[in-house]
């Protein structure tokens, strides 16, 4: 990689409280992974290191939007997979729904997104352009859905992509190496620390 940190974005996908924290809904339906947990002091390392550059740290919050009832709006297939979800899950400006505590002081943009790719419905292309963004690097949960999703969004609008492989986690380890496999077609597969290096 020889971009410059300037033009570089590190999108962190969905490292939310509710998804992690002891206390959210995840951990609540018997859901949550032990490896996404370990992610957040990882990743946070990165978004230091690409802002000392001059460098951008996105973030995609997931998202439950209340109906006129109140009642999240969920789609069919997340009802079924994770039954467990309620009112008050993932709703905007909740704590739930919130960065982890962790990445909060280093994000610089968040936007609120409803499917699997943190471009799908937001404004993060716009922000990116904007930004003189030119290359991205994402990390996030879960491998083989939010960030290979995002991965493949960012790819089909020409930016040149990075995978970070230890900054990413799915509920399952052979899950993960296959996701990591598959996003090596069109993206550029490395550590979180050899990315650091790559920036000095």
């Amino acid at each position: 990689m020889n971009a410059s940190p300037k033009k570089i974005a590190l999108i962190i996908v969905d490292l939310q409280n509710d998804f992690l924290a002891p206390e959210g809904a995840y951990a609540r339906g018997g859901a949550a992974s032990a490896a996404a947990r370990e992610l957040p002091g990882r990743v946070a390392g990165v978004a230091r290191a690409l802002k000392a550059g001059g460098g951008l740290v996105a973030a995609s919050q997931f998202t439950l939007w209340p109906d006129a009832q109140d009642e999240p709006m969920i789609s069919p297939h997340l009802k079924a997979l994770r039954p467990f979800l309620r009112r008050g899950d993932f709703a905007p400006g909740s704590t739930g729904q919130a960065n982890v505590a962790e990445l909060q002081p280093l994000i610089d943009v968040s936007v609120c997104k409803v499917a699997y790719s943190a471009f799908f419905n937001t404004q993060l292309d716009w922000v990116l352009r904007h930004a003189g963004i030119d290359t991205v690097a994402v990390c996030g949960i879960v491998t083989n859905g939010g960030v290979a999703s995002t991965v493949r969004d960012a790819h089909m609008r020409e930016y040149h992509t990075i995978v970070l492989s230890d900054g990413c986690a799915a509920f399952k380890p052979d899950v993960h190496a296959t996701a990591l496999t598959d996003m090596g077609t069109i993206a550029q597969v490395m550590r979180c620390e050899e990315f650091i290096q790559s920036l000095s």
